[in-house]
């Protein structure tokens, strides 16, 4: 017979884990911040067509003399249009340097210059706000959806493991100073997303579970129910890990900006809603059992 995973015995090790991990986050949050992108904070972008395919060493020895943290991409259906991103307010003389810089080089004209945008302060904060909006909104959502569904310690449990994932996901992005730009807040719901599902998937099991033990034995219900979906959570984790591992080798940089928090998402989603979700549903639970039948004392 298959022998259940001692979750509910082993509650301080997973919890210790984790204590690490957000450790790790929260400091490099308080020493290093987030590398708010342009989007956040403002800036320009400029795109031009160079009619031809280009090494990004060539435009980075043009732009490095404006903004060596500027960032440079492609775009196009043939990949000829470079696009220049810099959390610098370029002034007219700049922009125009800057243009003048390329055609020289790649022999354009003035047509070629497609664009040139500010992206404002203000736009950045409300970007901001926006996100922050979204994030609230999901939890506070799925914080309904799994009361309704199970019972409110297990919403409880199941919000506390998101803010968990949250945190380390932030702290990627804080460690390996990754671009904070839109797709963090596509790249935070994702991982939300990912983490519920499969924290869904426990809380189902150990719901259909219950009638088979006793009443309040709440470790040996969460052991079986842990054990009996561990293997389908892990064989999709690693099913959603390798696709996007495949857009992080073979993608271009900001995509690879993309697919590295998300790829950590996965892993740390799983890793929460098996053990975090199930292990604090066990502690709060056995908790409120132990209120419940302490005996009360009257005053003389």
């Amino acid at each position: 017979m298959k022998k259940d995973l001692k979750v509910a015995e082993n509650v301080k090790i997973w919890f210790g884990i984790s204590l690490v991990l957000m450790t790790i986050s929260l400091g490099s949050l308080l020493i290093q911040g987030l590398n708010f992108g342009i989007d956040f904070v403002g800036g320009t972008i400029v795109n031009i067509e160079l009619h031809t395919t280009f090494e990004n060493a060539d435009a980075r020895a043009i732009i490095d003399k404006y903004d060596p943290s500027a960032d440079v991409t492609y775009a196009g259906d043939e990949q000829t249009q470079v696009v220049i991103t810099s959390k610098e307010n370029f002034s007219t003389e700049d922009r125009q340097a800057i243009f003048t810089a390329f055609q020289e080089k790649y022999n354009l004209e003035t047509t070629d210059l497609l664009s040139i945008d500010t992206v404002n302060p203000s736009i950045g904060a409300e970007a901001t706000n926006n996100a922050i909006l979204a994030v609230i909104v999901a939890v506070g959502l799925m914080l309904l959806y799994i009361t309704f569904r199970f019972e409110f310690v297990s919403g409880i449990t199941a919000i506390l493991a998101l803010i968990h994932d949250v945190i380390v996901v932030v702290g990627v992005y804080s460690l390996f100073q990754i671009q904070v730009n839109s797709p963090f807040i596509a790249a935070i719901l994702t991982v939300l997303g990912y983490s519920i599902m499969d924290t869904v998937v426990v809380f189902d099991r150990v719901r259909e579970n219950r009638p088979k033990f006793g009443k309040y034995a709440y470790g040996e219900l969460l052991d079986a129910s842990v054990t009996q979906t561990m293997r389908r959570s892990i064989n999709t984790s690693i099913s959603t890990f390798l696709a996007i591992a495949a857009l992080y080798f073979f993608g271009v940089p900001a995509i690879q900006d993309f697919a590295l928090p998300l790829m950590v998402g996965v892993v740390i989603g799983t890793y929460s809603s098996i053990f975090n979700a199930g292990a604090l549903w066990y502690v709060i639970s056995v908790q409120l059992h132990k209120r419940k039948m302490k005996p009360t004392t009257k005053k003389a």
